[in-house]
């Protein structure tokens, strides 16, 4: 249902990414999720990782701003309209997403990452509809 994820602030400069990411692979922290958003002067590199707080502190000590914060994560069909379907029950309830993103599995099931300003309401609409939620711990496998 509700996971962890860390949402990273990175200038837009050459390298800030790299070495973002490099400093939490020395770390050994695994990435198993990530999207980022950018605009002409910083980005949000956001990541679901198996320790978050641990990468929370690591990157902190390196001197990146950095939050957690949660999102909803649910499985969907990896086929034509199996993301559509999930937008039309969040369209239908009113659910106004501020973002998503999916990361593939494996050939039959993709997992939707959602952000709401209201997860609890979030969820109730998904159990409503049946919607399969991803366990986050298989994730950590």
């Amino acid at each position: 249902m509700k996971i962890k994820q860390l949402s990273i602030f990175l200038e837009n400069k050459k390298g800030r990414l790299y070495t973002a990411l490099n400093i939490l692979a020395k770390n050994g922290i695994n990435i198993r999720a990530l999207t980022i958003a950018d605009t002409s002067d910083f980005g949000i590199l956001r990541l679901i990782v198996p320790e978050p707080e641990k990468a929370q502190k690591i990157l902190e000590n390196n001197n990146f701003l950095v939050k957690i914060n949660e999102v909803v994560s649910v499985e969907m069909q990896d086929q034509p309209g199996g993301l559509t379907s999930i937008l039309k029950v969040l369209n239908d309830y009113d659910i106004n997403l501020e973002y998503l993103y999916a990361v593939t599995v494996h050939s039959e099931k993709a997992i939707l990452l959602l952000r709401t300003d209201d997860l609890d309401q979030l969820i109730m609409v998904l159990k409503k509809a049946n919607i399969p939620f991803f366990d986050i711990s298989e994730f950590n496998q």
